[in-house]
């Protein structure tokens, strides 16, 4: 990542318009509304915060990435398309199940579909940021057969999601 170009904030400005989309659809079925704001906002943040986390932890995997504030400010703006992309699944499932509430009900089926779509997601992202030039591997990120795309951004949307989705129903439990 040598320059930041305007085309790598399309597909976040369209997620961004889909996440609030579902949230104002949302927030006109549900009757406390400042408990649904307060539930959407634990997700944001734990996936921010995690995703922010896991970006400067991998980011040695990356060509040329230094632990300065250029890369620590892209990380940063890696970081809130990340918690966009967990908003678009979290608010994506909640439609197709009918169910807001779905990350208090993951049975091992709703599991399984979320780390395949976020491994698919992940897959399809890289193989279109690497080919446009957005960032490139550093030679010690181990890449998966066949779609020659790096093993650390795929786990991080097969698993993240689901940790903080987690975090989230157990912090909500908590209060």
């Amino acid at each position: 990542m040598d320059t930041l170009s305007i085309a790598i904030l399309i597909i976040p400005t369209i997620v961004l318009l889909l996440v609030v989309f579902a949230y104002v659809h949302f927030k006109g079925k549900v009757t406390d509304v400042k408990e649904y704001r307060r539930y959407v906002l634990n997700i944001a943040f734990t996936a921010f915060t995690v995703n922010l986390l896991w970006e400067i932890a991998h980011g040695t995997l990356y060509e040329g990435f230094e632990y300065d504030l250029k890369h620590i400010a892209f990380c940063t703006l890696a970081s809130v398309a990340d918690m966009l992309m967990v908003l678009l699944l979290f608010f994506g499932f909640a439609i197709v199940y009918k169910d807001l509430f779905w990350i208090g009900r993951l049975n091992t089926q709703r599991l399984v579909l979320l780390i395949a779509v976020g491994t698919i997601g992940a897959i399809l992202a890289e193989i279109w940021h690497t080919g446009r030039g957005d960032w490139a591997y550093a030679a010690n990120m181990p890449l998966l057969p066949f779609v020659k795309v790096g093993v650390s951004p795929v786990v991080q949307f097969a698993l993240l999601p689901w940790l903080i989705f987690s975090a989230v129903v157990k912090k909500m439990k908590k209060s």
